[in-house]
């Protein structure tokens, strides 16, 4: 169990429906023909949002894009000298988030956030702490990627299962959302700097005492390699690994 952990169920207030703030927490990396058209759609959401930019050392124009809002009052940058990783920019992000609660946004326009109000109602509602937006839900709309990164969610989703107790259908999922002080709580224990943070966070909540965990159906566009997708067989493997790990 996490240092710290063991009081988690005592630091959770209810949050206001109306008045609380959503800090979504966007890794970047050489998105530059997408990222301003995810921040358009985060702007479009009717709640009050924090973006938290981290560039990770991306080399395709992106860091000037970001130039454009560096003095916007709903976006924080921050900027990785070289490229770590998914899972060392999600750490930075977490560790600089402020909002009630905090939502992970990929850069790729593969994940739509006109989805962000069915993502935090449960825990508006408080039946959940953590949500994970399942793209393998019941009830998710179809999607046509029937790629090896479809199979291989499955099987890392069944060994994440397996090694926490949770019955969860897409453990490999970006939308992962937060009561803050849950995320606060594991953040400085992270320690997986590519896309081994998945496993990693969910099997750090899974061992959190009290924290509840709910999936809700998303829509999903995946994208190809020629369009900038990133994650490889390696990463699934190691994921596998990572879930045995934590």
């Amino acid at each position: 169990m996490p240092e710290g952990t063991a009081n988690i169920s005592k630091q959770l207030s209810p949050l206001n429906s109306e008045s609380f703030r959503l800090s979504v927490v966007i890794p970047v990396f050489n998105e530059v023909f997408t990222l301003a058209t995810v921040i358009d759609r985060i702007r479009a959401v009717s709640l009050r949002c924090e973006i938290l930019v981290v560039d990770d050392g991306s080399t395709d124009g992106t860091k000037e894009l970001l130039a454009q809002y560096a003095d916007a009052p709903d976006v924080v940058i921050i900027f990785h000298e070289k490229n770590l990783g998914k899972g060392a920019a999600l750490r930075s992000g977490f560790l600089k988030a402020s909002g009630d609660i905090v939502l992970v946004q990929d850069a790729d326009l593969e994940y739509d956030p006109a989805e962000y109000a069915q993502l935090v109602e449960p825990i508006l509602q408080n039946s959940a702490d953590v949500v994970f937006g399942s793209r393998f839900h019941p009830g998710a709309a179809l999607h046509q990627d029937r790629s090896w990164h479809t199979h291989a969610n499955r099987l890392v989703t069944k060994a994440s299962n397996f090694f926490t107790g949770l019955r969860i259908t897409d453990m490999e999922t970006c939308y992962k959302v937060f009561r803050r002080e849950v995320i606060a709580t594991i953040a400085p224990t992270l320690q997986e700097s590519r896309f081994g943070i998945e496993p990693e966070l969910t099997a750090k909540i899974a061992r959190l005492p009290n924290v509840r965990v709910l999936e809700v159906p998303i829509r999903y566009s995946p994208r190809s390699y020629a369009e900038g997708k990133k994650i490889r067989l390696r990463d699934g493997l190691w994921a596998l690994w990572c879930c045995m790990k934590y």
